[in-house]
C-alpha cells in the first residue's frame, strides 16, 4: 500500500492511496488549520469502523439474515497528555431487521475481530477495544437483543 499527501497550505492536505480516492485532511481553526476536512486521527477511527463494518455485512449477507439497515459506532478515548493517542474505543454494531439471528451476528462480530479485519487486529495490540451490539426490529423499532463480544 502507498499513501502520498500533498499540502495544501496551512494545515490542510489531500490524502491518497492505492485506490485513488482523494481524502482531504485539515486541523481546527484553534491549532492553525481551516477547518475544511476530516482530522487524521478521526481517518484511523474510520478505518477501524469501516473495516469491521463491511467484515460484518458481508457475513451477515452470505448467512442471509434479513438485515434492512446496519451502522458501526467507534467512541475512542483519547489520552490527557500530547500524543493524545487512543487508550480505549468502544465498536458499536447496531443492526436493524426482521428476525435477525443474533448468533449469526455474534458469528460475524467474531469474525471480524479474530481472523479478518487488519484494522482491528493492529489497533487492539495498542489499545483494549470492546465490542457490544444491538438488534432493532424494523417494524416496531425496538430493541430485540443486546450484548457484547468479547475477543479470546
Amino acid at each position: 500500500m502507498e499513501i502520498k499527501i500533498n499540502w495544501n497550505g496551512g494545515m490542510s492536505f489531500s490524502g491518497v492511496g492505492d485506490s485513488g480516492f482523494v481524502q482531504k485532511m485539515d486541523a481546527d481553526t484553534v491549532v492553525g488549520g481551516g477547518n475544511t476536512g476530516a482530522r487524521p486521527l478521526e481517518f484511523l477511527a474510520m478505518g477501524l469502523a469501516g473495516c469491521t463494518g463491511m467484515d460484518v455485512i458481508s457475513i451477515l449477507q452470505k448467512k442471509k439474515q434479513p438485515v434492512s439497515n446496519f451502522q458501526v459506532f467507534v467512541h475512542v478515548d483519547r489520552a490527557e497528555e500530547h500524543p493524545k493517542v487512543f487508550v480505549n474505543a468502544l465498536v458499536e454494531y447496531i443492526v436493524t431487521g426482521k428476525d435477525v439471528d443474533e448468533s449469526a451476528l455474534l458469528r460475524a462480530i467474531e469474525l471480524s475481530a479474530e481472523k479478518y479485519c487488519p484494522a482491528q487486529a493492529m489497533l487492539s495490540k495498542a489499545f483494549p477495544i470492546q465490542l457490544v451490539y444491538k438488534i432493532i426490529d424494523e417494524n416496531a423499532t425496538t430493541l430485540v437483543k443486546e450484548g457484547r463480544y468479547t475477543p479470546k
